[in-house]
């Protein structure tokens, strides 16, 4: 069946799926879906070609995805993505948080990519038309949420390498997601990695590239090893600036209770601008937390913690909003931050921008915005 809809002022033809769960198929999928490993019935797709521009907007069935072998991307990888979350407010309605950051975003990525860049109100008609065919895929559990992940890849045929592609597709899917820790918030213990380098100035770090992702395997491996949880990554030219964690940003609490204060690593175009870390330079503040953006060393740190300067670490992102820190290995040794557990700050701040998320608080920065 295909017709069309008109959102954000902008049409896309609907072309929905024969093949749609049932109430009770998605029921049980919903029930445990984990997390990137359900996915709705269907996904947003449009396509680009230099001299047309953007056309061809479209809701069509979730399936596979079509490509010629020598399809740019997958030899030269153009790919870069977005990632954020739909969630169920109290009144029932559809609501994301800060979708017009990530379509910022998506295009700062897209211009040091060579790729073009997806006008704001097509990346924000793209979600609303998702959901308002596939809304009922958001989870109603506790911290759950339907994942967003748009994504746009170079789709011109040919092996030259001489220019960038020519030709792109931006596709959206969705993928409904339980909490992202069992049996509670755990800290991780992290690995202080020294042997490999995620991004250097001048390159792709500030970017959300595929190819940033799978660089950073073996040393996220290299951690596992070590016992850890996740990778800590260092500047590329002396190996002791901290930079960030796997995929999310990093936190330090100096002090406790009402002399606590927050420090994270500048952005240097080394580190990805987080959206969940630029949200909580502004709620800290507000919530008594003096914040400041300041490098840090891995000797600072260690040195820090033993002497009970700092009380607390965490991590933060879209995936898991705030992750605690409380153990760091590196070939150096290891140490522990305060008691190793998931401090005050750390689960204030989770708690403020949870019920942000979630519309249980009121949003009075304009962050959030409802899409039924």
């Amino acid at each position: 069946m295909n017709s069309s809809t008109t959102t954000s002022g902008l049409t896309f033809d609907v072309r929905l799926s024969a093949q749609r769960k049932t109430p009770q198929e998605r029921a049980q999928l919903l029930d445990n879906p984990g997390f990137g490993t359900v996915f709705t019935d269907h996904m947003v797709a449009i396509d680009y070609t230099e001299g047309e521009g953007w056309y061809d907007a479209r809701l069509e069935p979730y399936g596979p995805l079509t490509l010629d072998p020598a399809t740019a991307a997958l030899h030269y990888a153009q790919e870069i993505f977005e990632g954020l979350k739909a969630y169920r407010h109290p009144t029932g309605e559809a609501a994301c948080f800060r979708p017009d950051a990530n379509a910022a975003r998506l295009n700062r990525s897209a211009r040091r990519m060579a790729m073009p860049e997806l006008p704001e109100e097509l990346f924000l008609g793209a979600i609303e038309t998702l959901l308002q065919h596939d809304s009922e895929w958001i989870p109603t559990q506790p911290n759950s949420s339907l994942y967003l992940r748009p994504f746009m890849f170079a789709t011109d045929v040919g092996l030259g390498v001489n220019h960038p592609s020519r030709s792109y597709r931006f596709v959206l899917i969705a993928s409904p997601s339980g909490p992202y820790f069992s049996g509670g918030i755990k800290p991780v213990t992290v690995w202080l990695s020294e042997d490999y380098t995620r991004a250097a100035p001048g390159g792709t770090g500030q970017a959300k590239f595929a190819g940033n992702y799978a660089a950073s395997f073996v040393a996220q491996s290299q951690a596992v090893e070590q016992g850890c949880d996740q990778v800590v990554w260092l500047d590329a030219k002396e190996h002791r600036w901290v930079e960030e964690m796997g995929g999310m940003n990093l936190f330090f609490v100096f002090g406790s209770g009402d002399d606590a204060r927050l420090l994270t690593p500048p952005l240097t175009g080394t580190l990805l601008p987080g959206i969940t870390r630029d949200s909580l330079l502004s709620l800290g503040p507000e919530l008594g937390f003096p914040t400041e953006e300041s490098p840090i060393s891995t000797e600072e740190w260690r040195r820090a913690a033993r002497s009970g300067e700092l009380t607390e670490v965490f991590a933060c992102g879209t995936a898991a909003v705030i992750t605690p820190v409380g153990h760091v290995k590196s070939k150096d040794g290891e140490f522990t931050i305060g008691d190793g557990g998931a401090g005050p700050v750390t689960m204030g701040l989770r708690e403020e921008l949870v019920a942000l998320q979630y519309g249980t608080r009121p949003d009075t920065h304009g962050w959030v915005r409802i899409f039924d």
